[in-house]
């Protein structure tokens, strides 16, 4: 199934709009290697083209329809909850366990592709909260139980359930006063404007600390965010969140401003939650799969708070 075309216009123009500023993010990189040719501005040219990496497959995955975004979030959960079990410490008995963690991924995206929000929504906290434990006490090994039972299952919330939300955001169909727009276009918008908003909230919270940032907000756990870029990023977040709500949602301008400011809130909560872990295992990066941004977790830390609240408050107020 692919996307209607002419439910998407809007949703092309933004994305264009998009690349068009990675272009001039693109030139001005380059202008600046060739202008202090002394610094070194390997760190850049490296994000920007991780961007573009990122943005061409999440416009492909867009382009050919919601089918192939639910199967491109599929592959995220995988990567992003293997970097997860790869980071964290895993008992030897519990390997046998780890296939049946890896299992929730195609069931839960079976269940977005399939539109059964009553299984997508308890499938993983319910069921699979219920029988991880039973095949661990299988194994007999009581050593670290607690601790071992505590990391599989925050990893399936982390990597699977939370992430999942995003794919399912795609097959929300419009009803009543929304019919207008079709299903494919509207979930793509919300997608759209979710994901861009997310990750425009984490560099307006670095750009704020870097600029006016003086009193560390957790310093134990993530010493370069300030109070300051919290308050300015989610400010930020929260004017382009009420300017796009028009354009991408079927929210007003004032619920648009809500919607942002909580998902600066929840994108501030997202980040320091994986610092949290990282620091409390010894790393710095989940992984090295993206040059210059680290792991996939690395990139979508801040999408594993926002996506379930952005997601529950579109099919609560308007689906």
């Amino acid at each position: 199934m692919l996307f209607d075309f002419e439910s998407m216009r809007t949703v092309t123009q933004v994305f264009m709009f998009l690349l068009a500023g990675l272009s001039l993010a693109t030139v001005i990189g380059w202008a600046l290697s060739l202008k202090n040719k002394q610094k070194d501005y390997t760190e850049l040219k490296q994000r920007i083209n991780s961007w573009w990496i990122m943005i061409g497959i999440f416009g492909l995955a867009l382009l050919m329809g919601p089918l192939v975004t639910v199967l491109l979030f599929a592959m995220l959960s995988f990567i992003a909850l293997k970097e997860y079990f790869s980071m964290t410490p895993t008992r030897l008995v519990d390997r046998k366990v780890l296939f049946w963690a890896y299992l929730t991924i195609p069931l839960q995206y079976y269940w977005i592709a399939t539109g059964w929000y009553g299984m997508f929504i308890i499938f993983i906290p319910v069921y699979a909260f219920l029988f991880i434990p039973f095949r661990m006490v299988l194994a007999g090994d009581t050593k670290n139980y607690l601790r071992a039972v505590g990391n599989i299952h925050w990893g399936l919330m982390l990597t699977v359930f939370t992430l999942s939300h995003l794919a399912y955001l795609v097959m929300l169909p419009s009803e009543g006063e929304y019919q207008s727009l079709t299903m494919s276009g509207d979930g793509a918008a919300l997608l759209l404007y979710l994901v861009m908003l997310t990750q425009l909230n984490d560099v307006a919270q670095y750009v704020w600390g870097k600029l006016m940032g003086t009193t560390p907000i957790a310093p134990t756990i993530s010493p370069n965010k300030t109070r300051e870029g919290l308050i300015g990023g989610v400010i930020t977040t929260g004017v382009l969140a009420m300017i796009l709500a028009v354009l991408l949602t079927p929210m007003i301008w004032w619920q648009g401003l809500l919607v942002g400011l909580g998902i600066g809130i929840a994108g501030f909560i997202g980040d320091v939650s994986l610092s949290a872990i990282k620091r409390d295992i010894g790393i710095k990066d989940s992984g090295q799969l993206i040059p210059g941004h680290g792991g996939i977790l690395d990139r979508l830390d801040s999408l594993t708070f926002t996506a379930p609240l952005f997601f529950h408050v579109m099919r609560y107020f308007y689906f």
